[in-house]
């Protein structure tokens, strides 16, 4: 099993939407991959409530390293992915074998 773990920043304004609005597009977004995309079997998407921190962040698990990167070119991830680029100043990321 794969664990990956992502976290963002948004910007403070971005594609004609404050963070918040951005926030929770972001977040719904995100939560429509499940079951989209083979192999990811379990995603959780969470926005932050502390203040300071990354805003975003998305624990998910893959049955193995293939499944990952079948998900990171699957065409419905590269379309959220397209949006959160264009909204998000800084990212964080961890993938780890369990």
């Amino acid at each position: 099993m794969v664990k990956h773990i992502v976290l963002w920043k948004l910007k403070e304004y971005a594609q004609g939407a404050d963070k918040k609005a951005n926030a929770i597009k972001m977040k719904k977004m995100l939560e429509s991959l499940h079951g989209v995309v083979p192999g990811a079997y379990k995603m959780e998407v969470g926005i932050n409530y502390n203040p300071g921190g990354y805003d975003i962040v998305l624990y998910s698990e893959f049955n193995d390293h293939d499944a990952l990167e079948s998900y990171q070119i699957h065409s419905e991830y590269l379309r959220v992915a397209e949006f959160i680029q264009g909204i998000t100043s800084d990212r964080a990321v961890a993938d780890y074998m369990v």
